[in-house]
């Protein structure tokens, strides 16, 4: 009869203590080299600042191809600092390696100045002077226009308002039904009041958006990952690229307390983009009035914006020319691994292209 119930080799329990001491050893050496964490590889130049929003324009290394500029517009939550992680880890590296010109609305930090900024404010206000300011950079009527996540929703709303200044829309993880089953952020976002939650914070600080993304998965956002991170302690390069994304994660913007109120009551709460009842100001979102072209891709393992709630797209919009792209990955993936980086830039480029 074996007397060990838990049948563990104690020499073998040894190597494993004795190896993750090693580790541990090992990562206090790697910390001590590595330097300050950047985010943001490509070289850049600001072509347009208003309050605490800054557009960017970035630099490749040749001459663009593409004669209808992109501008890309990303979500208020978090930096947009995703797409330009690092340089192996870049969408917009990879992009203006296809001959794409590529334009990026950085909307800040808001503080408290800010707290009374509706959806108006940043899309009929300042998204529109980004796009001008594009389209007279160009000399163009109408740009491309990349739309990511929440920043997407913004894009929708923009070329449904503005169609004549949006020649191709991109709409990326970006949700439309947002009271589809799967979607667990919308299931608490519906049980929330939202007016007390806003009337009592103000602005809504980045630690609490944090806090809630992180416990959409608990395990794994909070406890897998750093458990993880012992194994690569000996190795600087994948420490400075673990140390990189917890920067990202953790380096937020505060979101503007009325906008906030408007996403999380009329799109989380009402689901009215799906309605056709969604207004920005006094006027009614209408995307049937989008009627140029329009590439929609969604990430398959998405657990923030399900398939099922950026697919319904195709069926809202006016556009005869809908493409739809399904990428292998997650709401991050999509723009941080290695498929994502020989797969969705030259996709964007080539369906760009043919239009």
């Amino acid at each position: 009869m074996n007397e060990n119930p838990f049948l563990i080799d104690p020499e073998r329990a040894r190597a494993e203590v004795e190896a993750f001491r090693r580790k541990l050893e090992a990562g206090l050496e790697t910390l001590k080299k590595v330097g300050p964490i950047e985010l943001g590889a490509t070289p850049r130049e600001a072509v347009y600042t208003e309050d605490k929003l800054t557009l960017w324009h970035f630099k490749g290394g040749k001459k663009p191809a593409s004669k209808t500029p992109l501008l890309i517009c990303y979500a208020l939550v978090n930096t947009p600092w995703m797409i330009d992680l690092q340089e192996d880890r870049s969408m917009v590296r990879n992009l203006l390696a296809q001959g794409e010109d590529v334009y990026l609305v950085d909307w800040g930090y808001p503080d408290g100045a800010d707290r009374w900024l509706t959806l108006e404010d940043y899309i009929d206000g300042y998204l529109d002077r980004c796009v001008d300011v594009v389209r007279e950079r160009h000399g163009i009527e109408s740009l491309n226009l990349l739309g990511i996540c929440q920043g997407g929703v913004f894009s929708l709303c923009y070329a449904a308002l503005h169609p004549e200044k949006v020649r191709n829309l991109v709409t990326m993880v970006t949700p439309v039904d947002f009271h589809t089953p799967d979607n667990m952020l919308s299931h608490w976002a519906r049980n929330v009041d939202i007016d007390l939650f806003v009337d009592t914070m103000g602005n809504v600080p980045a630690d609490v958006m944090n806090f809630a993304y992180l416990t959409l998965k608990p395990l794994r956002l909070n406890q897998q990952k750093y458990i993880g991170l012992v194994d690569i302690l000996d190795n600087p390069k994948e420490v400075e690229n673990f140390l990189r994304m917890e920067k990202w994660i953790f380096d937020s913007p505060d979101q503007a307390g009325e906008a906030f109120r408007e996403f999380a009551r009329d799109f989380f709460q009402k689901n009215l983009l799906m309605k056709g009842e969604a207004r920005i100001g006094n006027r009614v979102v209408d995307l049937r009035k989008i009627t140029q072209p329009v590439l929609n891709i969604y990430a398959e393992q998405d657990h923030l914006v399900p398939p099922a709630a950026s697919a319904p797209l195709g069926g809202l919009v006016g556009s005869k020319d809908y493409t739809a792209l399904a990428f292998k990955g997650g709401h991050i993936g999509i723009y941080v691994s290695g498929r994502a980086q020989k797969q969705v830039p030259p996709a964007i480029h080539a369906w760009l292209a043919d239009r």
